[in-house]
């Protein structure tokens, strides 16, 4: 399955385990990020965007494209010209999940630009003096440290204070409630692929090569495993896969029953 997907002002079209460089974004080599501005998932084409679509991604690493020079002014009949030299900033970036919907929902922190932060990290260490008055005032009060202010009194601070302890007694059922509901360990896990051989978890829809990893982590190797889960094994899967509803959502269940057949 592929998407096509914006960031940076250009359009990529990706598929699982793609590599490209894209626009610099603020994320750090490691980071998973998501991009949420999706134009087409598969035969699903958006008005502008697909809702609740999404690609997820790994950052391999944060690099610069190649220099570029450009002439910035010439004088004729003066043999003076002036040229300027440019290197873009880009990210490296490992196409991983392509999500059809619940993208809301994955708590994968999303893409964005990271052009505005060079700017200002290139400000602080002098390489972007301001070139007007207002600039340089601007820049000035914005280092100056604001000086500390004076304690409130004990009795404007107390309700501040005791408002966070109501909030998390409240919260306290709710939180017991997540944990009880977290469902059942399957019973048929296993430690290895039987002969060897592990059953292609990815012809199920919905499993990339990502995911199909955390299924062998979590022993899961075969279709009839999949197959065999009841509803509160299912709840216990969607807790360890991060993925809340997709197994009941893209019918992993009926899907792997049939392969299971044919295997």
């Amino acid at each position: 399955m592929f998407a096509v997907l914006k960031t940076g002002g250009k359009q990529y079209k990706v598929a699982s385990g793609d590599v490209l460089r894209v626009e610099k974004l603020d994320a750090a080599a490691g980071d998973q990020i998501q991009f949420n501005e999706i134009l087409m998932v598969g035969n699903t084409v958006g008005a502008p965007l697909v809702e609740d679509a999404g690609v997820q991604a790994e950052v391999v690493d944060q690099i610069k494209g190649p220099k570029t020079i450009n002439f910035v002014k010439r004088r004729r009949k003066h043999s003076s010209a002036r040229k300027k030299g440019h290197r873009q900033q880009l990210t490296v970036v490992r196409i991983g999940d392509i999500l059809e919907a619940g993208a809301g929902k994955s708590g994968v922190k999303a893409a964005v630009s990271g052009a505005g932060k060079v700017v200002s990290e290139a400000i602080a260490a002098g390489n972007g003096a301001p070139t007007s008055k207002k600039a340089e005032a601007a820049a000035k009060r914005a280092s100056t440290p604001k000086a500390a202010k004076p304690a409130a009194k004990k009795a404007d601070s107390a309700p501040a204070k005791a408002a966070p302890k109501k909030v998390a007694k409240a919260d306290a059922p709710q939180a017991e409630a997540e944990v009880a509901n977290a469902g059942t360990k399957p019973a048929n896990l296993l430690k290895e692929a039987r002969g060897g051989q592990p059953d292609d978890l990815k012809r199920i829809s919905g499993v990339g090569p990502a995911l199909e990893k955390k299924l062998h982590a979590n022993g899961i190797f075969h279709f009839d495993q999949v197959a065999a889960w009841t509803a509160d094994e299912i709840a216990y899967m969607d807790d360890q896969l991060s993925f809340k509803g997709r197994i009941e959502r893209d019918e992993w269940l009926k899907q792997a029953a049939e392969f299971a057949k044919e295997a």
